[in-house]
Parts: structure tokens; C-alpha cells; sequence
């Protein structure tokens, strides 16, 4: 039986038609280091160039550096550029350079992968003890979740999304679990993925689509500054993931790539686990 509806039926192979990324542009904040590099390189080796923002000092700087010449050497441009992603001033400088470099072409791919709060508990341990401020709860939240909106607001009143674009944000399974000295951050990583349900709808119309990518335990640099993570071992993490390894920042890169390999905007306003299983399993 032929279950087509007039003009509203589509194939399958129509929803899903893939779109090489090749000389496709790219904008990754959180670009040099943990899953914002690994991102930049998967989305270099299918030929898409990639604009880069991060916040670092000398030595972040100087590995920024390398990875963008890395980058190049595959024959992509590399553009980054060393700001503050949560200051207004920073995207007023940085939108008109994007919209020069794409040279009407507009984004693809946004990735918002930036890992830069308060780690600090909301109440003292004993006695004594340093708790957060209102200050550092503010800028935690600024950076790590808010900002997504105001660089998704701008971007699109600069015309650099358009149907087919896809955004991504980076949250964590603490942001619905208890984890000593995260609390700032999971309120974060909890804004985060209402802000991108939020989006998700109001950029529906549009064809562009927002997700969160929700990676299972990966040791990044960000990873090793939670102070309950530094006694626990690798080994021990990776024994609660059925693969039996942890989540390298590589297969969010990868996975970003599979994601947007298609202009569907159908897979929108979800939080996309990207862990090998390791929830179900533990």
C-alpha cells in the first residue's frame, strides 16, 4: 500500500541526503585544546576550514598556533583567534571578521566547546574553607552557557546561519549529578541544555539545527582540574565503559562529523550521548 500524501511525502533518501564538508566553514569556540582541537581536526580531514576561538595564555597560545599550521598543511584555512568567547566586545570584533573570511558562504558547523568556571563548593567543607562567590557563579554560567545565545544571536543577524547549519553544544553528565566542587559547572552544563532545547525551536524554522553533545568520561585538561577527579584513576574510569576504554576527545570529533554530513534539520534539541554506552552501563 502506497501511504504518500500528495506533495508532503519525501523519500527517506531526501531527509537524509549527505553534503560533503569539504570547503565548508566551521566555527569552534574552545579550539585548542580537548574536544574543541579534536573537532577542528575531523572537521580539517574532510576539507572544511575552521575558525578557531580561544582564550589562552603563552603556552595555550603557542599550541593554538601549531594546530592551526597543522591544519593548513591538509589545505583548509585555519583562522584563530585568541579572545575572550563570553565578551561582548570580542564578538563585535570577531562577527564582522567571520562574515569577511566565509565571504558569503556562511557556517556550517558551530561548535560551543568551552570549559573556563568556578570549581569551588557552594557551601565551606568545614570550618574554614573558600565557597564561590556571586561574582564566579555569574561568570561561570556567562561563559560556559549563556554565551551560546548571544554568539547564536549574532551570528544570525549577521547572516551566517543559514538552512542546513548546525550548532553544537558541549555538556557533561554532571550536569544532572552531584560531583564535589562542580556545582557552578553543572548549573552551567543544566543552562546550557535548556538554552539549546530553546534555540532549537526558535531555529527550527530556519533549517538550522541545535543539539548538545554529552561525551562520556574523557580525560581532557579541563577533566583534571576537577579536584575529585585528580585521585581517581584512568583504568578504573575505563572499566565502567562496556567498550572498556574512555571516550577520546576523537569520537566527539568524529561524531560531530557524522552529524553534519546531512542539511536535515530533523535530529534538533536533543542531548546526544557520545560515550561508548558508559551511562546504561553504570
Amino acid at each position: 500500500m502506497d501511504h504518500r500524501v500528495g506533495e508532503d511525502y519525501c523519500s527517506v533518501r531526501e531527509l537524509t541526503m549527505l553534503v560533503p564538508l569539504k570547503g565548508s566553514w566551521s566555527l569552534i569556540f574552545g579550539v585548542s585544546s580537548g574536544m574543541g582541537r579534536a573537532t577542528a581536526r575531523a572537521l580539517a580531514a574532510e576539507g572544511g576550514n575552521v575558525i578557531g576561538v580561544h582564550f589562552d595564555t603563552a603556552a595555550g597560545q603557542e599550541a593554538a598556533e601549531k594546530l592551526a599550521a597543522e591544519l593548513r598543511e591538509r589545505g583548509v584555512v585555519a583562522q584563530f583567534f585568541n579572545h575572550n568567547v563570553a565578551s561582548a566586545a570580542t564578538r563585535a570584533e570577531l562577527v564582522p571578521r567571520i562574515a569577511e573570511l566565509v565571504e558569503g558562504a556562511g557556517l556550517r558547523v558551530v561548535v560551543h566547546s568551552v570549559a573556563f568556571g568556578s570549581l569551588l563548593p557552594f557551601l565551606p567543607p568545614a570550618e574554614h574553607g573558600d565557597t564561590i562567590t556571586a561574582r564566579q557563579m555569574g561568570m561561570t554560567l556567562d561563559v560556559m552557557a549563556h554565551s551560546l545565545v548571544y554568539w547564536t544571536q549574532e551570528l544570525l543577524a549577521a547572516g551566517l546561519l543559514r538552512s542546513g547549519a548546525k550548532i553544537y553544544g558541549l555538556t557533561s553528565a554532571g550536569g544532572s549529578r552531584v560531583i564535589p566542587h562542580y556545582g557552578a559547572v553543572s548549573a552551567a552544563k543544566s543552562a546550557l541544555e535548556s538554552h539549546v532545547r530553546q534555540l532549537a525551536v526558535e531555529l527550527a524554522p530556519r533549517g538550522v539545527a541545535v543539539n548538545a553533545l554529552c561525551p562520556g568520561t574523557t580525560i581532557t585538561p579541563a577533566f583534571r582540574k576537577i579536584p575529585s577527579a585528580r585521585p581517581v584513576e584512568d583504568a578504573e574510569l575505563a572499566r565502567r565503559n562496556p567498550h572498556g576504554r574512555l571516550t577520546q576527545p576523537e569520537d566527539v570529533g568524529e561524531a560531530v562529523v557524522l552529524l553534519s554530513a546531512s542539511d536535515s534539520s530533523w535530529i534538533t534539541g536533543n542531548v546526544i550521548r557520545v560515550d561508548g554506552g558508559e551511562l546504561i552501563a553504570t
